[in-house]
């Protein structure tokens, strides 16, 4: 057919037509075992992640978002399936997802996605491209094939002294978690964690003309929080005060953490800081790429942790328990003209993260989903149904957690002896309860259960009907059972290894 004018210009209509309704693009940004409260954009003056506050000041900064599980693997599957650990089926560290589990990734595929991953997702299988929806998949294995391929080594000045091999649980705490501050024997740019930005970074040039959905999942800042030689002198530990330990505290301390002095609490807390400082450096190579190349006002950018981390609060080095540094994460939300710059104070979880980018994106939503699109609070709107608790699980450890703004309750069976690393004095002490009062006492030292059987019962009803209404098992419920019996029937681990 021949072109007239009259046809030239309907082609061009339809060609700006499609351009302003161009499909957006998708960057999930993770990282492992960042706490809430370490970031400039939380109000704390010690950290400094320049890239992230920036992130926060475009965007909307959720203050009060907390994980459902305080473990690396099942907050991961949940956060990817949109479900609570239980019914992700995968509720400790060491099982693998299963494949026919729906994913957000391969709802974004059906929706005309290529989607990638390049990092750290604890799926415990080897990389295979197409699994779990993503088309590129780079995960631990490859990825540490790859880099120790393709990274040069430079020779680090034999005056300077580097870490030793990380040795978990076998060397002492403060070797591992590198409570004398040494860096990792590598420069900057030979670091893991930049080879990982670099290559998100490839990504996104090669498909900067297509809509894709990419995850970049740093390790930092995990133990033992590893930072490049040039960063060896940026803190001084003795610039960070060590939380002091509670009236209740001593014999729930893991046995493992007892021998820490306090100079090697100083160290430690000073390697995590540095190795959020290393974090910030890769976010902001993925963050200035996508702004390059042209792509950060249709890209929706999701920025969280997996979940938090305790630096000697309660006299822990970790998670793998209810208080709030372990459960507090940060999530940060961005899409230019989209999303407004503000900060949201209601609570929210980990589960309301996948509804909401497949909201936002315009994708098939899951089947199934324990969650709720936050999308009304990115728009500046109230919200319908607001949270007035958040939910989470330490199977592990067979305990649950329950925390409203004025309480936190935990609930365990005491039954089960823990396999993690973290064992205290007493590893079986059956049955306890505790309850905070966190306006009261916001660092959660004093238990109050036996002043407030009235408010334990409330919350206890909470943490049932949570279960009974996520869990994959919940008809199989045995009739009869008192409250805490049927929590404490919930709280076992049943996942299929």
């Amino acid at each position: 057919m021949p072109i007239t004018r009259r046809t030239a210009i309907t082609s061009l209509a339809a060609a700006a037509g499609r351009a302003q309704r161009k499909q957006p693009n998708f960057l999930f940004l993770i990282a492992d075992d960042h706490a809430g409260y370490v970031l400039g954009a939380a109000g704390n003056k010690l950290a400094e992640t320049p890239n992230l506050d920036r992130l926060a000041s475009q965007g909307t900064i959720f203050r009060s978002h907390y994980c459902n599980s305080p473990v690396c693997t099942p907050s991961r599957q949940s956060l990817l399936t949109g479900q609570m650990p239980s019914m992700a089926g995968v509720t400790v560290l060491r099982t693998p997802l299963a494949e026919d589990k729906p994913t957000i990734a391969k709802q974004l595929k059906m929706a005309g996605y290529s989607t990638a991953v390049f990092g750290k997702m604890h799926f415990n299988r080897p990389s295979r491209n197409g699994m779990h929806g993503f088309d590129h998949m780079m995960c631990e294995d490859a990825l540490n094939k790859t880099w120790g391929a393709a990274a040069p080594k430079r020779p680090v000045p034999s005056d300077v002294k580097t870490k030793p091999q990380w040795r978990p649980f076998r060397d002492p705490s403060r070797i591992w978690l590198n409570g004398d501050k040494l860096p990792y024997p590598r420069y900057g740019q030979d670091m893991k964690g930049t080879f990982l930005a670099e290559q998100a970074c490839h990504y996104l040039e090669e498909m900067k003309d297509k809509p894709f959905a990419l995850w970049a999942s740093f390790h930092e800042p995990h133990s033992p929080f590893d930072f490049p030689v040039e960063d060896t002198s940026h803190f001084d530990p003795k610039r960070f005060p060590v939380p002091r330990a509670g009236p209740e505290d001593g014999q729930q301390i893991p046995l493992i953490f007892r021998d820490l002095s306090p100079e090697d609490k100083q160290g430690i807390i000073a390697s995590y800081y540095t190795s959020a400082r290393f974090l910030d450096r890769n976010i902001g190579r993925v963050l200035d790429k996508l702004r390059v190349l042209g792509l950060e006002e249709n890209t929706l950018v999701v920025y969280l942790a997996d979940h938090g981390y305790s630096l000697g609060q309660h006299g822990r080095f970790e998670k793998h328990c209810g208080y709030d540094p372990a459960m507090h994460v940060p999530l940060i939300m961005r899409w230019p003209s989209r999303i407004g710059q503000r900060a949201v104070h209601t609570m929210t979880e980990h589960i309301d993260v996948a509804p909401t980018i497949l909201d936002m994106l315009g994708a098939p939503s899951l089947d199934l989903m324990h969650g709720q699109s936050l999308r009304p609070y990115l728009e500046g709107r109230r919200h319908s149904s607001p949270r007035d608790h958040i939910f989470s699980q330490y199977l592990e450890n067979e305990e649950a957690f329950v925390r409203t703004a004025r309480w936190k309750y935990n609930l365990c069976s005491g039954r089960r002896e823990r396999t993690d690393g973290y064992k205290t004095d007493n590893p079986t002490p059956g049955r306890y309860r505790r309850l905070y009062d966190l306006k009261a006492d916001p660092d959660e030292f004093t238990d109050v259960a036996a002043k407030f059987p009235n408010i334990v019962a409330e919350m206890e009803e909470k943490m049932l009907t949570r279960f009974r209404r996520t869990h994959p098992e919940a008809d199989k419920e045995p009739a009869r059972l008192a409250r805490e019996e049927a929590i404490e029937w919930y709280l076992r681990p049943r996942d299929a290894v």
